[in-house]
């Protein structure tokens, strides 16, 4: 649902606070940055600001984490990634139903918009995040699928293969909406491939369950059975997963 990168080259730092996050540690990931400069503590708001999401807590200790982003941000592209931080905590918080917060999520992601300038690296993760703002809160699958295609294909010149899995997922998931089931079980499977090489666990159980609903029998119960083993491994995170891994009813119709 989140995500702008993988591990930095050869960073022995970058590596293990990535092996942290992509097991669902964001927490113990945050703690391993460096408190003194303005990336390091993007960073830990990133971080933070993602287990609110997947976990539906810790939003307090978001809020500190974005505030001191916030305070230390010095150029133009610092304020707007902190800015695009602050859009998703706020979309975050609504999703979940904490608060309603649609309106500051909206300015936040603007005021994004306006500070990261269009070729940037960051500019793919904004693209993407007024993606899930349009598809989710404004129920516009129009735009949602014009920002997804943005992101996609900025994350493509950027390389940026986690992000990649998410616009692969949310293109997919539009797909199958409309019922193009052959586009949907691709973008599903390549957003599960994605993430498997990368070796994230937090969002690979949502990708199995995503592909099992374009398959048929048997395929899709083991699909399932391997996504719930994946969520009680890392201890039911995402905490929304749990609904999508129970098996409709016979009969019954399918999103």
């Amino acid at each position: 649902m989140s995500g702008n990168g993988t591990t930095a080259g050869d960073d022995p730092l970058q590596t293990a606070v990535w092996r942290l996050r992509s097991r669902a540690c964001w927490a113990d990931a945050a703690a391993l940055l460096p408190p003194d400069t303005p990336a390091y503590t993007l960073q830990r708001a990133g971080l933070m600001v993602e287990r609110c999401l997947y976990t539906e807590r810790g939003w307090e200790e978001a809020e500190d984490a974005l505030r001191t982003a916030e305070a230390v941000a010095r150029t133009d592209e610092e304020r707007g990634a902190a800015a695009c931080e602050r859009g998703q905590l706020a979309y975050a918080a609504t999703l979940h139903g904490v608060r309603d917060r649609a309106d500051e999520a909206r300015a936040a992601l603007g005021r994004a918009a306006a500070l990261i300038s269009p070729g940037a690296p960051g500019r793919a993760l904004l693209d993407f995040r007024r993606g899930l703002l349009a598809e989710n809160l404004t129920r516009s699958p129009q735009a949602a699928r014009a920002a997804y295609r943005r992101a996609h294909a900025a994350a493509t010149a950027h390389a940026d293969p986690l992000l990649l899995s998410f616009t692969w997922r949310h293109l997919a998931g539009l797909a199958l909406r409309e019922g193009e089931l052959a586009e949907a079980r691709h973008g599903f499977a390549e957003s599960l491939r994605i993430r498997e090489e990368l070796g994230y666990l937090v969002g690979t159980a949502p990708a199995l369950a995503s592909l099992a609903d374009t398959e048929s029998e048997p395929e899709a119960s083991r699909l399932r059975e391997e996504a719930g083993r994946l969520f009680r491994l890392l201890g039911g995170v995402p905490t929304w997963l749990a609904a999508q891994l129970t098996p409709p009813a016979p009969g019954a119709a399918t999103a």
